[in-house]
Order: structure tokens, then sequence, then C-alpha cells
């Protein structure tokens, strides 16, 4: 495995709410504020015209534009981001729990591997699909880049700091889910990197579970593949990082 790739809102609703319907009314009944008042009865010597008045008549059709919605019924920016504030706190909170149990999860079952197994030992666990085999990594999956661990160092550090900045584009579940795991494991192997044997930023990760006809890999590898492959998903069914979903229409068009 690649253990390195590591509200206030009620209220402006009910207000704009309120406001349409008065500018509903008003136009309909022609009593609203700024509507033209009562049409004038038509001179005694002209009992079937109308007077010659710019206002409308009563049994005139009103234009296209009176039916739409008032400028003051009209979402603003300020209000979707009311709305849109507590659900995003909501998703950097699971973010955050996701990457704390991911990190946390990883680290326990690295310090158990280390205080109870010698280097080298391999425990049957679910004989022959599951082995504990503890063996430390210096290098990516199957061994390679041994000699470049410190390439390998920048490389989770960098991928950390980039979930980061992504943050703040987060409105999506899953995507929260997706980087949680992801920003769990990469620290979780960084941590490796800068802190185990034999040096700083040189550190040699620990490995232990090992399936038939696999690389041997840890919890913090799993976090990352799990992440990988929901991010995959998301990208495959068009959801982006802030929730809103692309169609291939939508797509086409854009082309």
């Amino acid at each position: 495995m690649a253990e390195d790739s590591s509200a206030a809102g009620f209220s402006f609703c009910c207000t704009v709410s309120f406001l349409h319907c008065f500018f509903l009314y008003g136009a309909a009944t022609g009593s609203g504020a700024g509507m033209p008042g009562p049409i004038p009865r038509s001179p005694y010597w002209l009992p079937n015209e109308s007077p010659m008045t710019d206002a409308p008549s009563p049994d005139a059709t009103q234009p296209a534009e009176a039916a739409q919605p008032t400028e003051a019924a009209q979402p603003t920016e300020a209000a979707q981001a009311v709305h849109t504030r507590p659900r995003r706190a909501k998703l950097f909170v699971l973010f955050a729990a996701f990457a704390v149990f991911a990190y946390v999860f990883d680290q326990l079952t690295k310090l158990w591997v280390t205080t109870t197994m010698t280097e080298g030992e391999r425990i049957p666990v679910f004989p022959p699909l599951l082995h504990w085999f503890y063996i430390r990594n210096s290098g990516a999956a199957f061994s390679i880049g041994e000699n470049v661990t410190w390439v390998f160092t920048i490389i989770m550090a960098a991928v950390s700091v980039a979930i980061l900045m992504q943050l703040r584009k987060l409105g999506s579940l899953w995507w929260a889910l997706a980087l949680g795991l992801l920003l769990g494991g990469a620290l979780g192997n960084l941590t490796d990197r800068l802190f185990r044997e034999p040096s700083f930023a040189m550190g040699h990760v620990v490995d232990f579970i090992q399936l038939p006809n696999f690389a041997i890999f840890n919890i913090a590898d799993s976090a990352v593949v799990s992440a990988v492959v929901i991010i995959c998903l998301l990208t495959l069914r068009g959801i982006s990082l802030d929730g809103s979903r692309h169609t291939k229409d939508a797509v086409a068009k854009d082309v």
C-alpha cells in the first residue's frame, strides 16, 4: 500500500416572505405603497369609455414583471451565508473527528506493536488470511525509495497543509469523511517519519498488517486508501468539495 499517498436566518426569511406578500398583494389590488389609486369614473358623456389616464384598468392583464418576485424577495449572498455557516461548522467538527480518530487509532496500534512485538516477529491472527508482521519501512510501498525517506516526509507534510487549505470550501459530509481520513492517515505516517528511529525526519514507518500476496501496511495506510477511494467515487458522481453536483449536461455546456 502507498502509506505516503497519504440561524437570524429564520427572521430574515419571515421578513422577506412578508415583503413578498405585501408587494404582490399591492400589485394585485392597486392599494400597495407606491401603487396607483382608484380609477376615476368616466364623464357622463362617455359612459362606455375608459378614462384617458395612464393608470391601468382593473380588468387589464398585469404585465409579466408584476408576477416576478420583488427585489426584497431575492435571496442575498449574506442570507445564504447565514444559512450555510452552521452546516459548515458541523462539517468542520466531523472532519476533525474523522482525522483525530484515524490518527489516534494508528498511533495506538503502532504503540502496541512496538511494545509487545519484536521487529520481524510474525503472529497469526486469522491464518492464512491475516497475520501481524512487525517491520519498519523506510520507503514507500513495496520498499520503493528506501534511500529517500526525507522526500516522503516533505510530501506528507505538503499533503497535510493542502488539505487544511481546502477546508474553507467544505460543504459535503462525504468530503469531510474523505479529507478527515486522508489527513489523519498522512499525519500518522508523518509522525513516524519525524520522530522514529533512526533520526529526525528520516524515521521508518511501522507496518504490521499482512495479507496474502500483499504489501505489509498499517492503519494510516488503510485510512489514506479509504479516503482515495471515497474521493474517486465522489469525483465520478460529480460531487464537488462544496457539496454541489455537476451533471454531464452542465459540464458539456461549460465546455
